[in-house]
């Protein structure tokens, strides 16, 4: 293997980045002098022995660095919005970086092996505008664990990625340290398998890409053990010009005889870990209940838990009172207990292990993959009523406007007094309490509303980002099967207590920052320069104006969403206004949380689902003194990969979860080809529309091959297929009426054809049409 070093820059490793050779009275930067001293900063942090995470590169450490004061940093900040504007430079959370330059972490497909046989990479998501993909070679550790997968070609996987100095193409530009595989075998396929009465058979893949270009031939003797209806993971072979594709079946995941099955094919589609490790079972099992020793005592207090009315654990209980204290006049005392988790789940256990591969719960319609076992999940941890147990307590004084003015944490034992559905609780203050709820009314519940009452002061006035987007759930029958699709009631009873734990979380994230504990914080980026380009195009396009290249708040959003509100523009301006949007993740910097209009914040209050809670417990534990089962001793080293892993375990939740349900749908349509259906179109593509159902919130899709007899042109500023000679517009956001013409279910694919939508063109684009048909 040839011998590949790091960028060596200005400094020896270990030492501080190089700083910018600038003297104060000597002029301003040049706009080389700052992309060189980006370029740099960002080399000398990857240096081996140097700072794990490069530092924060934004317009203050600029100006710091060449010594730029006064009105010479209006120009600065000037320069540096050119320089994004143009590319030449990007911004991301831990502030610029140099234009093309692979983040520390990076999601990356290993697709080859070079001359010396070692692994390559290249990254998953990249701008082709910034250039070729950069090439990362995969450096393997020297010792594994224990049944630890090696990289292979075909893989997906996290990398912690380093530049590698004096590297030209085509030589690889990055060296690559496998922090998590996340997809073994991409040529691996999951379908359905069909038997022929000669042997061998065919498989039906579900994946809709895999789908859409047939099925697959299995030649006698290479179907394994598997039987007709069985779902399969097969290895695609290499075919002639001619026939299907031959495919061989490696393994037999199961029977797909009903919908009961369909959270199986997501489970395994996203190699979900599903079976608990036998010595993680074990553990949990010889777990013992937690006992008084170094807790305080808060049985006596009336907490209450108010949740779904499925839910079968509980990990938070809230608690209100008017504040006894005479310098908070009309205030509130509130506590909240969250299941204490860390008590029963140590650092380096199979248990604490089997936690953080899964990273979270995954909740299917018909079944949840829990984080922990049931030992620990509903019944250890879960606060049950009427029964003692550990929690983190976390006590606050909050103003009559909401502010919060102090709070505490605390290792405590309750008894919650009563266990409560959402529905439940908001009947009792609308005037139709029962019998569980009755003797509740005035010493819980009616404290508990008015602090809410309190809290939606602040949240008003703090002003997080309000998106009306409602979410649709479904209800199976005893086979499985969708019974029927609705939208929830959005009640007070939610909003009080996604109050109380919005300001749990901020708590814990200012006790950590305060006692400079590493911690993981729940972070949400603001919108990148590019998104919010592309939404001003589109606002346009409706009268609702957005300048360009400004810096916006959350409440500016909510001024946008406030002027169309209940106008036909009101649901696909919703939609858009999402779609701007970063994507919320775990991170070990802090750079704020956008959506939430927060300066941190941190996940602390759902530790039975979330991994990322239990390591804020156990960081608040070791910062708190609160026991001897806090962070382990290299926390800080190891919190970064472990933010990383969650995230990635959280996006594949959401992925599986999402087709799951797509597949559902589809399933309950299939019977109903050729009915009409009310929808709006969901995505404008060059390939078609894709149309979400009123009634189910079923996703399908309409080639433009379908939409008459017209050629269509994309215009992407419209958000629209537009006619080239009829004018006739499909614009993101339209009400149509579809004909369903098929229904994959495996795939949770739906095709339809349009009957009636569209409208027609205003003068200024028909003639831009007319002019494309001509050419």
């Amino acid at each position: 293997m040839k011998k590949r070093t790091t960028s060596a820059g200005a400094a020896a490793p270990g030492a501080s980045a190089p700083k910018a050779q600038q003297t104060a009275g000597r002029a301003p930067p040049t706009r080389e002098d700052v992309i060189a001293f980006i370029a740099r900063e960002r080399e000398a942090a990857a240096e081996p022995g140097a700072r794990k995470l490069p530092a924060r590169i934004g317009k203050r450490e600029i100006a710091r660095a060449f010594d730029v004061k006064g009105a010479d940093r209006v120009a600065l900040k000037a320069m540096l919005k050119q320089l994004e504007q143009e590319g030449a430079v990007e911004r991301r959370r831990k502030g610029f970086n140099r234009a093309g330059a692979l983040p520390a972490s990076v999601l990356a497909d290993i697709f080859s092996r070079d001359r010396d046989g070692d692994l390559l990479a290249a990254p998953c998501d990249w701008d082709e505008a910034n250039g070729p993909s950069p090439k990362i070679v995969v450096a393997l550790p020297r010792r594994r664990r224990p049944n630890e997968p090696a990289p292979a070609v075909g893989d997906r996987a996290l990398l912690r990625v380093e530049p590698i100095h004096g590297a030209e193409p085509p030589e690889p530009a990055y060296s690559g340290r496998v922090v998590k595989l996340l997809e073994r075998a991409r040529t691996q396929i999951l379908g359905v398998f069909r038997a022929s009465p000669r042997g061998g058979g065919r498989v039906a893949p579900i994946d809709k890409k895999a789908l859409a270009k047939g099925e697959l031939m299995v030649a006698p003797g290479d179907e394994g053990e598997a039987q007709d209806g069985d779902l399969v993971a097969c290895e695609s072979l290499r075919s002639g010009r001619l026939g299907l594709p031959q495919a061989k079946v490696r393994e037999r995941v199961g029977a797909y005889d009903s919908e009961k099955a369909v959270s199986l094919i997501a489970i395994h589609a996203h190699k979900i870990p599903h079976v608990f490790p036998p010595h993680a079972l074990a553990e949990a099992q010889r777990a013992q209940a937690a006992t008084m020793e170094g807790r305080e005592d808060w049985r006596d207090v009336p907490f209450v838990t108010i949740d779904p009315a499925d839910a079968k654990d509980h990990d938070d209980a809230v608690f209100a009172a008017p504040d006894e204290d005479a310098a908070n006049p009309s205030g509130f005392e509130l506590r909240v207990a969250i299941a204490d988790v860390a008590a029963y789940v140590r650092p380096g256990t199979p248990l604490d292990r089997a936690a953080m591969e899964r990273g979270n719960s995954v909740y299917f319609p018909d079944r949840v993959v829990p984080m922990l076992p049931e030992r620990i999940s509903n019944d250890l941890c879960s606060l049950r009523p009427l029964e003692d147990r550990p929690a983190l307590g976390l006590r606050m004084a909050v103003a009559a406007d909401g502010h919060k003015l102090s709070h505490s944490f605390h290792r405590v034992m309750i008894r919650s007094a009563a266990k409560l559905a959402y529905p439940q609780a908001q009947a009792a203050i609308d005037g139709a309490p029962d019998e569980t709820t009755a003797p509740l009314l005035e010493p819980v519940l009616k404290p508990l509303y008015a602090a809410y009452a309190a809290l939606r002061k602040a949240r008003e006035a703090r002003g997080p980002l309000d998106l009306d987007l409602p979410e649709r759930k479904l209800v199976l029958d005893e086979a499985g099967a969708v019974a029927r699709v609705f939208i929830p009631e959005r009640l007070d009873a939610h909003r009080l207590i996604e109050e109380f734990m919005i300001l749990a979380n901020v708590a814990a994230a200012e006790t950590l920052e305060a006692r400079r504990q590493p911690l993981v914080y729940r972070v949400h980026d603001e919108p990148s320069l590019e998104k919010l380009n592309n939404l001003a195009e589109f606002l346009a396009t409706i009268g609702v104006k957005l300048a360009k290249g400004q810096v916006l708040k959350p409440q500016q959003f909510n001024g946008i969403l406030r002027q169309v509100k209940d106008t036909e523009h009101e649901h696909v301006v919703n939609e858009v206004v999402l779609r701007s949007q970063a994507q919320a993740e775990y991170a070990v910097e802090n750079y704020g949380h956008f959506g939430l209009n927060l300066r941190r914040y941190a996940h602390f209050t759902s530790p039975i689902r979330r991994y990322a809670d239990l390591i804020v417990h156990r960081a608040l534990i070791s910062a708190l003194g609160l026991g001897p089962d806090g962070l382990p001793a290299d926390a800080r080293q190891t919190l970064p990969e472990t933010a990383a892993s969650i995230s990635a375990a959280e996006r594949r939740a959401m992925a599986a979860e999402r087709e799951t349900i797509e597949r559902l749908i589809a399933a309950h349509l299939s019977d109903k080809i050729g009915a009409s259906f009310e929808g709006r179109i969901s995505g404008v593509t060059r390939a078609g529309l894709f149309i979400r159902l009123a009634d189910t919130g079923a996703d399908g899709f309409i080639p433009a091959s379908m939409l008459g007899e017209d050629y269509f042109r994309h215009d992407e500023k419209l958000r629209a297929l537009v006619g080239a000679r009829s004018g006739r517009t499909h614009r993101l956001g339209d009400v149509v009426t579809v004909r369903l013409v098929e229904a994959a279910p495996l795939a949770g694919a739906l095709r339809f054809e349009l009957v009636e939508g569209g409208s027609p063109r205003p003068r200024e684009a028909a003639r831009r049409g007319k002019k494309a048909a001509r050419r």
